[in-house]
């Protein structure tokens, strides 16, 4: 006879999740009692269409585990989506995020709101066993998404800007007929680098000086212009005074992530125009030497660079790959050649050679770049079907991946910018293993089917409804959902007196 499980672990969870408010624009939720979600939060308002922005951040707590977003309750019921680079957004609910890993979300919602609240319901499998979490956030406005009647705060004050960055000039103009309120200013500054080659790399070191300026009460449009480098170089226009300019870029090291206008968060996201980056130049600016870039897509640029400070003569350059490829390049002194492309299939290993020997630092093999999109992982189930969807961001390499759900594997390969979804019939395993083994990634899917589907078991398939129970047994049940409704009604009022969440 199948026995029906009696559980505190849904009651439990919603009367025992911690709501934290803060007034402005950010928002820290308390993480749940098993640490397993923590969600936080930051509002923006966008002066185009008079919404607020809200970006939720759901990080995942669990070191050895991958949760599995099963249900996802926004308050206003506004879509709350994922963007995927290259792709269409995808929902939260049923984000699949990574051990260790977070989730950014963006839900868009009126202007006069007054307060947000997003509520997750994970799931995990953990020794054997189902974990579930689940964590809420209230974010309350201070105030509509209008601008004000007679001067915009600077806080909120949004812009348009002009970039030209191979001719180091740009513009900033504050938008609509309102100024500043006040005193308030808004520094813009705009600066150039040496750089290694012409795509993003580094080291990079802030060639000549800086220009900056600022948008006021008086002042509502400035122009910046800086010198530029003759050789590869990057050009930045960035958010703030000065003091914001990175002297030297290396790896690892500081960045202006959206600090640059035209990026897609804050603080860059409120000026509108093209993106305030270039990275270009027709020479190198360091001394002779190769420099490799790796693609997403699985290519290697080549950078071949003499400045004729040890030689009066061209260099002849070549470029070796594997399965065969090569390239020879004659780079005159003073000059640079960016060229050379290995392609994907031939980057495993490449070497630069003059004279039939291969120079200093001349030898590379392909490695992920660190900006590099990772595919989405979702899944959608129903008491019949357990299906899984990966999403490949758009410009990278084909990738690989393996379902497995009980004893099915199928494996299928996801082309970039595409989506690729294996649908298995419901069954009795727990959980789903998606492998992604070229970019050493696994990721585990919680069957986490809506509903009750019937028997004791995680999954629907051929298991059928339990029966009711009768008789004795019946009695003693009984006894023990009076013992277990005594007890409930103690944990709730703990749960009011502390605020804390509880882990069913």
């Amino acid at each position: 006879m199948i026995r029906p499980k009696l559980s505190l672990r849904r009651p439990l969870a919603i009367l025992g999740a911690a709501i934290v408010g803060l007034t402005g624009v950010v928002a820290v939720a308390a993480p749940a009692s098993a640490h397993h979600t923590t969600i936080s939060a930051t509002v923006d308002c966008d002066r185009q269409s008079g919404e607020r922005v809200i970006t939720w951040k759901v990080e995942n707590s669990e070191r050895d585990k991958a949760v599995t977003l099963q249900r996802v309750t926004a308050d206003p019921a506004t879509p709350v989506t994922v963007p995927v680079e290259g792709a269409t957004a995808v929902p939260l609910q049923g984000y699949v995020i990574k051990k260790g890993g977070f989730v950014q979300a963006v839900q868009r919602v009126p202007g006069n709101t007054a307060s947000a609240k997003l509520v997750v319901f994970g799931k995990w499998k953990k020794n054997g066993k189902e974990a579930t979490n689940d964590g809420s956030i209230t974010i309350p406005a201070d105030q509509s998404c209008a601008p004000a009647p007679k001067c915009v705060d600077v806080s909120k004050a949004t812009y348009s800007h002009t970039f030209d960055g191979p001719k180091g000039t740009a513009t900033v103009k504050l938008d609509g007929d309102l100024p500043l309120c006040g005193n308030g200013k808004q520094y813009f500054t705009l600066v150039s680098y040496f750089a290694p080659r012409p795509q993003f790399a580094t080291p990079q070191y802030v060639y000549g000086t800086p220009d900056s300026d600022f948008v006021s009460a008086t002042q509502t449009e400035i122009t910046l212009n800086v010198e530029i480098p003759d050789c590869h170089t990057q050009v930045d226009l960035i958010w703030g005074d000065k003091d914001q300019v990175i002297d030297e870029i290396v790896d690892g090291g500081k960045r202006y992530d959206n600090k640059k206008l035209g990026s897609p968060g804050a603080p860059g996201n409120r000026s509108k125009g093209p993106q305030g980056w270039y990275n270009g130049g027709s020479k190198s600016c360091v001394t002779p030497a190769s420099t490799f870039a790796s693609n997403c897509d699985g290519s290697v640029a080549v950078s071949l660079s003499n400045d004729g400070k040890i030689s009066k003569y061209a260099v002849e350059f070549e470029v070796k790959g594997e399965n065969g490829f090569t390239k020879k390049v004659s780079v005159a002194p003073g000059k640079a050649d960016t060229s050379i492309v290995v392609p994907a299939a031939d980057a495993g290993k490449i070497e630069v050679l003059v004279d039939g020997k291969v120079i200093e630092n001349g030898t590379y093999s392909w490695t992920r770049p660190e900006d590099c999109p990772l595919p989405a992982l979702t899944t959608k189930a129903d008491c019949k079907e357990f299906a899984l969807t990966v999403t490949n961001p758009e410009g990278g390499m084909p990738v690989k991946t393996t379902f497995t759900y009980g004893d099915k594997t199928e494996t299928r390969t996801v082309a970039a910018g595409a989506s690729e979804t294996v649908t298995f019939k419901a069954g009795k395993a727990e959980s789903a293993l998606v492998t992604l083994p070229d970019l050493d990634l696994e990721l585990e899917a919680v069957y986490t089917p809506e509903g009750n589907c019937g028997g004791s078991g995680g999954g629907g398939g051929d298991d059928q409804p339990g029966l009711p129970v009768t008789g004795a047994a019946a009695g003693g049940i009984a006894a023990g959902a009076i013992a277990l409704l005594i007890a409930g009604a103690v944990l709730f009022v703990i749960a009011r007196r502390r605020r804390v969440t509880f882990t069913a």
